[in-house]
């Protein structure tokens, strides 16, 4: 079994996170799931006092996976990003998105997004 890919804390203290267990909790699924979601880039997590935490606007309001997310991280894994690395860009703000890509994945602008993280890999 494959580790668990862990991003650097880069996220600002104001972005809501949830533990695994409150992850798993929404899924209504075991933890183990969501650590295996990490590990195959569905989601992605930092290590905060010990504890991998992901950010909680990852998850839709009806506790699935925000769409696009997945093969937008897997895209930018593909191209040698770090977990670090893609957490920083999902959540750096873009004037031309306008906004974050990750607020732009929520907002139904997946393709925009993935549009921006090819181009990236090159």
């Amino acid at each position: 079994m494959s580790a668990i890919p862990i991003a650097d804390d880069v996220l600002d203290p104001a972005v809501e996170v949830l533990t695994l267990r409150e992850v798993a909790d929404r899924f209504g699924r075991p933890v183990s799931r969501v650590q295996q979601a990490l590990r195959d880039h569905q989601l992605l997590a930092v290590r905060r006092k010990g504890e991998l935490l992901v950010p909680a606007i990852f998850l839709t309001d009806n506790d699935e996976v925000v769409k696009g997310l997945p093969g937008t991280i897997t895209l930018l894994v593909d191209s040698g990003y770090s977990p670090s690395e893609i957490l920083r860009w999902l959540f750096t703000a873009d004037e031309s998105l306008p906004g974050t890509p990750i607020e732009a994945l929520r907002g139904d602008r997946g393709r925009e997004v993935k549009r921006r993280a090819q181009a990236l890999a090159f």
